[in-house]
């Protein structure tokens, strides 16, 4: 499984939160709205983010597993202040192996971020089948869907998000991933389980003052390009000088879209 470095997780962290679908996070809530307890396992947590996002819609004494193959992450998520009322365990488990174990034990709900578009279709199978065979609702949040907009418009920019797409099907430790078709793969799955799925766009926003993010996410984005081969290396660089000169005048602005749903076994909301 691919690991992110946590300077990264903790740079976007804040726009993953104000992204997320106010709809589907009102539906996790009301889910467990009754309960004054609840038990969640956050698969590929990372430093935890989810759980800073989600815990105070949650019942007031929480129960986290928080489950991640990369060490130096779970460290940092382990050693974060956790909210009043909230346990955290943190559990190294490589998910691409050893799913069925990170969901093994008594829980309420499954949650994750930014997982979704990096596995394979078996791999979503296994998880709704799992999901399913122990009538557990999912949180699957800020999923990339394939849309992407600049400003300003760049002739190069149509060529170098092409080449993103296609580099996000590429194998991130669990198959072929399925990308942008991840979130619609996953909603469909999750019906044919038996659950009903509520819905909504979580996109990235990102103005002009943004700076740091758009250039860290510019840089990816040119490399996975000119790796995947949808434009040169030397064109590649010039996109890319362009449009970080975008964004030091203050002018760029950039939209990525994301899905995010919540999905609860018929009869359970």
């Amino acid at each position: 499984m691919s690991s992110f470095r946590a300077d990264w997780l903790a740079l976007r962290e804040p726009y993953d939160r104000k992204a997320r679908s106010a709809e589907v996070a009102d539906a996790v809530a009301a889910a467990f709205v009754a309960q004054p307890a609840v038990s969640i396992v956050d698969l590929a947590c990372g430093t935890g983010s989810t759980l800073r996002a989600i815990s105070p819609r949650l019942p007031p004494r929480q129960d986290w597993r928080l489950v991640d193959n990369d060490l130096g992450l779970l460290l940092r998520a382990g050693a974060a202040a956790a909210p009043s009322g909230v346990r955290v365990t943190t559990v190294p488990v490589d998910l691409a192996r050893d799913l069925e174990a990170a969901l093994d034990g008594p829980l309420d709900l499954v949650t994750t971020s930014a997982l979704l578009d990096l596995v394979s279709e078996d791999w979503l199978e296994r998880l709704a089948v799992e999901t399913a065979a122990r009538n557990l609702p999912i949180y699957a949040a800020l999923t990339f869907d394939g849309r992407a907009e600049l400003e300003p418009a760049d002739p190069l920019d149509d060529a170098v998000a092409a080449g993103v797409n296609r580099h996000q099907r590429t194998d991130k430790g669990f198959g072929p991933a399925l990308g942008p078709a991840a979130a619609a793969a996953a909603v469909k799955g999750f019906g044919r389980a038996g659950y009903t799925v509520v819905q909504g766009r979580s996109d990235w926003s990102f103005a002009p003052h943004d700076r740091d993010i758009q250039l860290e996410i510019l840089a990816g984005w040119a490399g996975a390009a000119r790796e995947i081969g949808t434009v040169s290396l030397t064109d590649g660089v010039s996109w890319l000088a362009r449009r970080r000169e975008f964004v030091a005048s203050g002018r760029s602005r950039i939209r990525v879209g994301h899905v995010d749903f919540f999905a609860a076994p018929t009869g359970r909301r």
